[in-house]
């Protein structure tokens, strides 16, 4: 717990359509003195693994890092055990998390996040990170081993999350759907990242960056956390009273 390093971005483009500009320095923060980071593109469905670990090597040069792909290496459980940061990139949540357990590298990922490693995750790469995949957006395309995630944090994140509610629209909203998923789990929390919006943790420490406030939904409530705070206590309520 006290060793994470995350950086959970709700989303990966701008307004504008620019790959990773909205968060690029405080992503050159996060990787620190690392020239090389380990990329995942196991979520990318409609773009290939080439072509996605292009657009990330794009990003990363204009910060003075390389990135290598998991998909290039030999064994993708040695590439992590020796990456000095872990990059895991947006798409299919169920494709990403079916392609951690097939390659076997969920438990190598938890454990070099808790021995320090860098860890920055983008919309599918986020919500892995949280305890299971049950509050994503994505359509399940393919079936996973079960929902169970990486557990690098202790709650749940809906990535790209919205308040919009279209004229004539009758189905169910993003926080309607969050409320079903907190009946089931009255246990969970779960945080509305907003577009623009990311979680920097730091220990135990949880920073909500970027310009949006963000909801916190649990069974006995809602809580706005507000951007530019330490939202820990909101969202880590237990380990924050150890």
């Amino acid at each position: 717990m006290s060793d994470r390093k995350l950086l959970l971005l709700s989303n990966s483009r701008n307004a504008d359509g620019a790959f990773l500009e909205h968060a690029r320095e405080s992503i050159r923060a996060h990787v620190g003195s690392v020239k090389r980071v380990l990329f995942v593109p196991y979520a990318g469905v409609t773009i290939t693994a080439e072509v996605y670990t292009a657009l990330v090597r794009t990003a990363f040069a204009e910060i003075g890092v390389t990135v290598q792909s998991v998909h290039e290496a030999p064994e993708p459980a040695d590439a992590v055990n020796h990456a000095e940061c872990i990059v895991v990139g947006g798409g299919n949540t169920f494709r990403l998390l079916e392609r951690l357990q097939h390659y076997d590298v969920l438990a190598a990922i938890r454990t070099r996040v808790a021995a320090g490693v860098p860890y920055i995750g983008w919309s599918a790469g986020s919500v892995v990170a949280g305890p299971s995949i049950a509050t994503t957006n994505d359509m399940p395309i393919v079936a996973p081993n079960g929902f169970a995630a990486l557990g690098l944090v202790d709650f749940h994140i809906n990535a790209h999350f919205t308040d919009a509610h279209p004229p004539g629209f009758r189905g169910e909203t993003r926080r309607e759907r969050l409320a079903e998923f907190l009946v089931l789990n009255p246990l969970a929390r779960a945080v509305g990242l907003p577009e623009g919006s990311w979680l920097d943790v730091a220990g135990r420490g949880i920073t909500l960056a970027g310009p949006h406030n963000a909801p916190c939904l649990s069974a006995s409530g809602t809580r706005t956390l507000l951007a530019g705070t330490d939202v820990s206590a909101e969202l880590e309520p237990k380990a924050c009273s150890t």
